[in-house]
């Protein structure tokens, strides 16, 4: 209880991590954040992507998640639409 936002999703990441999975599976991590403490969390979750070969999904409703990743998926009338970016 004594932690932040911030402090608490990277506590997360790092739980996420532990067993050193090939696949990271994020929802909202930056939902509730503020907009700093949003970037540090997307610098994260790419850094671990392309430094140590992690596929992260990540759903979210954030413009600037989507606009930080490589591909974005939009759930459209119950499909999968790759967005062009």
């Amino acid at each position: 209880n004594q932690l932040s936002g911030g402090q608490q999703q990277r506590v997360s990441i790092g739980r996420a991590l532990m067993n050193a999975p090939s696949v990271v599976l994020a929802d909202e991590p930056t939902g509730n954040l503020d907009e700093q403490t949003a970037g540090d969390i997307i610098a994260i979750l790419k850094k671990l992507a392309k430094e140590r070969q992690k596929c992260v999904i990540v759903v979210t409703h954030s413009k600037e998640v989507a606009e930080a990743s490589d591909v974005v998926l939009e759930l459209s009338r119950r499909s999968l639409v790759e967005k062009s970016k």
